[in-house]
């Protein structure tokens, strides 16, 4: 099981600022972050997309290009591309072009989007929500098959009668995994068309996602696909588990109870972070010991081939985050992979 970063560049209150860091000092960290996640051996680093003030990264592709002139191994994803309010031959172009700038690292992570600020900005009905997706998915994919592209249109899009979409990339095909929150229709959406899911488990506790990730293997096998599994979940870490949880669970609160307070949820407090970093909650906050141990547990439950998390949900002091990136891949990956080296004691 390979582990990975993903985050949105959040600009919450920074403890040691005083105030949120401003948008071209949280990407000048991103980028920090990313160097040092190859450095700690990580697989993968991710950057989603936003829209609105409290997040730094509306543009993934230029961020993640940023990362390719600066590292040489790692991969470098969307986390997601809302690409209901995108346009499929530029998202194509785009990601294609840092596969090429990257040497063949670049990968496409696709959603609906769990916020909805580039709907009304884009110009788009939130009505449409469901439709746009699949149809806009559906030219992604035709692009990515095809150089010379015939589409016959539809509601959303244009007829493209036989031209080229350019450049390509250098990977064939580019990667294009869905990311999902756990609807139904989204498993046997990325089932049927056999692409890599994404799964972000962010709250609760994860067996309830068992029958989703069920049902997504069961239908990519029925269409004789093989299916492929990320996981993505929330996280802090510090050599100290007391501390970890102390830095980071009022950053989560703030962030998690304003969304909440947006969406109608019912707030959240330190009792309730408490247990969620436990076995059967959803959040990896703690020392590397515990951070591994859960990570097992989530890996005999699911079997995922990725694991990612995002550090942090809030904005924590960037020394520390940059401590948490080194123990993850300095302490946290050998545990895992030891364990998973290791075969089963006779019974």
């Amino acid at each position: 099981m390979e582990l990975g970063l993903y985050t949105f560049g959040e600009r919450t209150l920074d403890p040691e600022l005083g105030r949120p860091p401003t948008a071209e000092e949280r990407l000048k960290r991103l980028l920090e972050e990313a160097e040092l996640a190859e450095q700690a051996g990580l697989a993968l680093f991710a950057v989603g997309e936003h829209h609105r003030e409290d997040y730094a990264v509306s543009a993934p592709a230029v961020v993640l290009a940023a990362m390719a002139s600066r590292t040489r191994r790692i991969r470098l994803a969307s986390a997601v591309v809302v690409l209901s309010s995108d346009d499929p031959i530029r998202v194509f172009q785009q990601f294609a072009t840092l596969d090429l700038l990257s040497g063949g690292r670049a990968e496409l992570w696709v959603g609906r989007g769990s916020f909805v600020e580039s709907f009304p900005l884009f110009g788009y009905d939130l009505r449409d929500y469901e439709a746009l997706f699949e149809e806009k998915l559906a030219l992604l994919l035709k692009i990515r098959e095809e150089e010379k592209v015939y589409w016959p249109g539809g509601r959303f899009t244009k007829p493209i009668p036989g031209l080229g979409v350019y450049p390509r990339p250098r990977q064939n095909p580019l990667p294009v995994w869905v990311a999902a929150g756990g609807s139904l229709e989204s498993a046997v959406r990325a089932g049927r068309l056999g692409l890599p899911l994404v799964l972000a488990i962010i709250a609760g506790t994860p067996k309830r996602f068992l029958p989703f990730v069920e049902l997504y293997r069961k239908t990519a096998r029925e269409h004789g696909h093989t299916p492929r599994l990320t996981l993505a979940a929330h996280g802090f870490l510090a050599e100290d588990d007391a501390e970890a949880f102390r830095l980071a669970a009022p950053a989560f609160l703030a962030v998690m109870n304003k969304i909440g307070r947006e969406r109608g949820w019912r707030p959240l407090d330190l009792s309730y972070f408490a247990w969620s970093r436990g076995l059967e909650g959803a959040d990896f906050i703690g020392d590397p010991l515990r951070v591994a141990e859960k990570a097992l547990y989530w890996y005999e439950l699911f079997r995922p081939e990725r694991f990612v998390l995002q550090l942090s949900v809030g904005t924590l002091p960037h020394a520390k985050v940059l401590r948490a990136i080194e123990l993850l891949g300095g302490e946290v990956l050998p545990r895992v992979q030891r364990a998973l080296a290791t075969p089963p004691a006779a019974g």
